[in-house]
Order: structure tokens, then C-alpha cells, then sequence
């Protein structure tokens, strides 16, 4: 069996931001909203995507006015609109992952929504809105929804109606969520794209963004180093092997705290 994909050489979604020059407030509402269009049309077809995230989202080409692609259907599912059909397993990327799956109360087409909040959030500021010290923290804030606009900094001119929009994507309760087709009407995304109530529409929010993501994928990648390394050094008998081991990991904890001290 083949299976025939687009080819999609335009690069992943925050990669492309970060490449920029400027990046505003009412590109991310673009970005949402093709995203939301692209989810809408999955729904139409009992198409349930389960991992949407920034890193599977992907440019078709290097064209400024590409198409924006859904990639990675491993985890998604059809469901069938003749009857009811309630999906169950705990599946996708933790910080995307809407309270539902983790309740294993059974979940839908709603989760795609609250993944759209999340990276919505994020597209905004660089950085999750459940970003804690361990996983157990982070999945407790998703159960209850525990986030906040903060810090001031990156968000006192991002405008009220962005903030609607992404608080009515992360609702704990699914019925209560709107449907894609129900978002793409609020006025964050409504077409025309208008200068954003509240905010500064001149505001570019690149820096900020970027400087947020930099430090988030340096803090992963540090504390990656550091799980490996402590894997191999309590694997390992060789002696010279293991202080190099250990050297490695000093290194990559000093990391771990420089990108600490910056997010202070």
C-alpha cells in the first residue's frame, strides 16, 4: 500500500514566525483561522485530529501566502454521526490535550477546539498556558483550566477580544465549548480581519514571542540531556565514561538554570 501526502516544503509553523521580520496580533488571528477552517472541514467529515499542535502544523511552500497543512493523522478517528460515539483512549501531546482525556470521561470533536485555544495562546506569547515544574502540575492546571494572561508584559496589549476568544476554547466542560464553524463567527476571526478592540494593533510581538519559545525549546532540550544522561551514567560500569557522564549533566543542569533565571 502507498500513501500519497502533500509535500510540504514551506517548514512548521513557529519556525516560519520565528523567521519573520514583524508578526502582529491579526496574523495570528490569520494563522487561527486557517487552522480553524482546516478543523471545521475534518469535523464536517467525522474526522477527529486528537494532536494538534504548532509542530504539526506545516507551510505548503516558502511562499508568503502558502496554505497552512494539518500534518500527523496517527492519532485521529473517525466517528460516526449516525449514532453515538464517545472516543476513550488518552492520546496526544500533554500540554494540547483537553481535560476530558485525561478524566478518561470520553471525548470528541471538542478536543480539537481546545487544542485551537491552546496554540491560540500560544501563537500570542511563545509559551504555554499550562507550562508547570512537572507533568502531574501541568495536567491538574488542564483539569481545572488554571491559567492566566500573565505575565503583564506580554499580554497588557494583546486585545480583550483574543482573550474571549481563547477562554472560550479552554472550557473544562466540552458542551460548553463552541464548534469550529461557531468560533470562525467571532469577531477575533470574523472576516475582515479588523484592528483588534482594546489592543495595539501596531504592537509587534515578535520579540517577545520568539525570546519565549527559544528559551522553552533550550529548557526541553536541556532537561532531555539530563534525563539521558542520568539513564547512561546508571547504566554504565565504565568509570572514566561515567565522569564524563557526569560532567555532561553538570553542564546541561547549568543550562536548565540560565533558562530558569531568564523566565524570572
Amino acid at each position: 500500500m502507498y500513501l500519497v501526502t502533500d509535500w510540504a516544503e514551506g517548514g512548521e509553523l513557529f519556525d516560519r514566525i520565528c523567521a519573520k521580520g514583524s508578526y502582529y496580533e491579526r496574523d495570528a488571528a490569520h494563522l487561527v483561522r486557517s487552522i480553524t477552517e482546516a478543523v471545521g472541514y475534518l469535523h464536517d467529515n467525522g474526522i477527529v485530529h486528537r494532536d494538534l499542535k504548532p509542530e504539526n502544523l506545516l507551510f505548503r511552500t516558502q511562499a508568503e501566502d502558502s496554505d497552512l497543512l494539518i500534518a500527523d493523522f496517527g492519532l485521529s478517528r473517525i466517528i460516526d454521526s449516525e449514532k453515538f460515539h464517545v472516543l476513550t483512549t488518552t492520546c496526544g501531546t500533554p500540554g494540547y490535550m483537553a481535560p476530558e482525556i485525561f478524566k478518561k470521561s470520553g471525548h470528541g470533536k471538542p478536543v480539537d477546539l481546545w487544542a485551537i485555544g491552546v496554540i491560540t495562546y500560544f501563537l500570542l506569547c511563545g509559551y504555554t498556558p499550562f507550562d508547570r515544574g512537572s507533568s502531574y502540575e501541568e495536567q491538574k492546571a488542564i483539569e481545572k483550566a488554571d491559567y492566566k494572561f500573565e505575565p503583564p508584559e506580554y499580554w497588557e496589549e494583546i486585545s480583550d477580544t483574543a482573550k474571549d476568544f481563547i477562554c472560550g476554547l479552554l472550557t473544562v466542560d466540552p458542551n460548553s465549548r463552541p464548534t469550529a464553524h461557531q468560533a470562525l463567527d467571532h469577531p477575533w476571526l470574523a472576516e475582515p480581519l479588523a484592528s483588534p478592540v482594546g489592543g495595539n494593533p501596531n504592537r509587534d510581538l515578535l520579540h517577545g514571542v520568539r525570546e519565549n519559545f527559544n528559551a522553552r525549546r533550550t529548557l526541553k532540550k536541556a532537561f532531555d540531556a539530563v534525563k539521558a544522561i542520568n539513564s547512561l551514567k546508571n547504566h554504565s560500569r565504565n568509570s572514566s565514561l561515567a565522569n564524563l557522564l557526569e560532567r555532561s549533566r553538570a553542564e546541561a543542569n547549568e543550562d536548565v538554570q540560565q533558562v530558569l533565571d531568564v523566565k524570572q
